[in-house]
């Protein structure tokens, strides 16, 4: 927690250029792209970063293929662009992968429709990924054995891309990002409430860890604030053109279904796109939509009987999956950005997750409503060009604030780890090479890890069983990554509660050590903090 207290400290003691409050997607980008191009920034998030909706997705980064039938296609040419750029610049992060999509008798349309779609899709992206296909019933089956193509009329391969890690660790790399770049970030800071004194914004806020509270000073306020921005906006005295309305969404994490890595993709019930999603050694199944009122919601039984009911009709699976076999939930809801004219219960289902923001010109005042982690870099750069056009001088404006580093330095790296035999030290249980995944997580920091592995080959030990964390990663994340709580590490650093089981992790001798790596004295107090909120809570935070 030494970076964290570091950074805190310097927070009431200058005037930023720009506050960002909310560290999601959008506020995290936000602020990589302004501190990247040389504006004084400072990031709060009244949790830990990506601690709601960016948290909660389905690990998807897709042009958006379901606004096709709506006939959005500038939307969807822009998403698709954005997933290209995302692909190329985070090759090791996001991959292109394929979905195989399944149409049942009785759908609204001939599996000929939907494919046609799917061609237009792939040229509307550029032809940056493979060609779709279309598939008769035998073969779906011959790709996908445990689809049930009883009822089936046709289905279709075509590609989009996913996160290979999960979406709140790339959310923290652009944190990570900015505080290289110079930014002062915290998380566990709460705002309650800005107003203009003298030309600049004064926000009060509390250190949630401590309760003290202090002043942050100013040139430029942002509202990233993801579910909540209608929130603080009233607590600013901020009027804007447009508000969120809110759907709840809920998946399932279950033992892996399957070894093919593809999405498989079906309509649900209710008409949604319904997707089985590969998570590592886990399968990760839904979406629901439920439109509901406010942010704070929760897994019920009818959510959970909703995601069994479809994949269990949709799947030919030796043994029906039922609530004993969920490992862990995500659930939590969409911000979607409309205006006061929008956003009806008949549209209510084809609302897009396209962002907007909205400007206050004379206060020098941003809320940004919707988006998306496939929108983030567009994000980045609107953001920069708005706060340029309020005045606050952007150093570098073509800095290039986001992306993997260079190639040179990867295969340095790996070069690196070829001499010292890192692979050979891989865990018989991984998914992949430890080279591939230390450079994808950790990018020029993994050759910290190499030099720590050098001096003690202990560090290469896999430390929480059933994961393939090692134990000099956790020393890495100590230092550099702000983990406050166990659950920052455990469900947003990584993905431990993701994909080992509650009763699993309780029985662990490696989380006790993880906990002593992390928080020295105070391991013991923050074992028994994250125990006592898993017991206490029956669902995840917000999606």
């Amino acid at each position: 927690m030494q970076l964290r207290q570091s950074n805190i400290g310097k927070l009431p003691g200058q005037t930023f250029d720009v506050l960002v409050i909310g560290g999601g997607i959008n506020g995290a980008s936000a602020a990589a792209a302004l501190s990247g191009k040389g504006a004084r920034v400072a990031l709060i998030d009244r949790g830990d970063f990506a601690g709601s909706t960016s948290m909660h997705s389905s690990n998807l980064v897709w042009g958006g293929i379901k606004y096709m039938e709506s006939g959005d296609f500038t939307l969807v040419r822009k998403l698709c662009k954005s997933r290209n750029h995302l692909i190329r610049s985070y090759p090791s992060t996001v991959q292109e992968i394929r979905f195989l999509t399944t149409i049942n008798k009785g759908f609204r349309h001939h599996p000929l429709y939907p494919w046609a779609g799917t061609w237009l899709y792939w040229l509307m992206g550029s032809a940056f990924t493979r060609m779709p296909n279309f598939l008769r019933p035998a073969g779906i089956k011959a790709r996908e054995p445990i689809i049930n193509t009883r009822n089936a009329r046709g289905g279709f391969e075509y590609s989009d891309a996913y996160l290979y890690d999960n979406d709140a660790r790339f959310v923290f790399s652009f944190v990570r990002g900015a505080l290289d770049f110079g930014a002062m970030a915290a998380n566990y800071v709460e705002s309650l409430g800005s107003r203009r004194e003298d030309g600049l914004w004064v926000t009060s806020v509390r250190d949630r860890i401590d309760g003290r509270t202090f002043e942050i000073r100013s040139r430029v306020l942002i509202n990233a604030a993801g579910p909540w921005v209608d929130q603080h906006n009233r607590l600013s005295g901020q009027q804007t053109d447009h508000h969120h309305v809110f759907s709840k969404g809920i998946h399932l994490i279950v033992p892996r279904l399957t070894e093919n890595k593809r999405v498989l993709a079906f309509f649900a019930d209710d008409g949604r796109l319904f997707f089985v999603i590969p998570m590592g050694p886990r399968t990760c199944i839904g979406t629901t939509d439920t439109r509901v009122e406010t942010p704070e919601v929760e897994v019920t039984e009818e959510d959970i009987r909703f995601v069994l009911d479809n994949i269990n009709t949709r799947l030919e699976l030796p043994v029906p999956l039922d609530p004993d076999d969920i490992i862990a939930t995500r659930c939590g809801v969409r911000p979607l950005a409309v205006k006061p004219s929008g956003g009806s219960d008949r549209d209510f289902l084809n609302l897009s997750r396209k962002h907007a923001i909205d400007i206050d010109h004379e206060n020098g005042h941003l809320s940004i409503f919707g988006g998306k982690l496939t929108d983030c870099l567009n994000v980045g750069e609107e953001v920069v060009e708005a706060v340029s056009q309020l005045g606050v001088e952007i150093p570098q404006p073509d800095f290039r604030w986001y992306g993997e580093p260079e190639a040179s330095v990867r295969e340095d790296f790996m070069h690196q780890a070829r001499l010292m035999g890192l692979d050979a030290m891989t865990s018989a249980e991984a998914m992949e090479p430890l080279s591939t995944r230390l450079w994808r997580r950790y990018g020029t920091r993994a050759l910290e890890l190499l030099e720590d592995i050098r001096q003690d080959p202990r560090q290469a030990e896999v430390l929480i069983e059933g994961t393939e964390y090692l134990r000099g990663e956790l020393k890495l994340t100590r230092r550099c990554e702000m983990v406050t709580r166990l659950e920052d590490f455990l469900r947003r650093r990584s993905k431990v509660s993701l994909v080992v089981s509650q009763s699993v992790l309780r029985d662990s001798p490696g989380l006790r050590e993880a906990c002593e790596i992390l928080f020295g004295d105070e391991a013991e107090q923050r074992l028994a903090e994250y125990w006592s909120v898993e017991t206490g809570e029956t669902a995840a935070d917000s999606v």
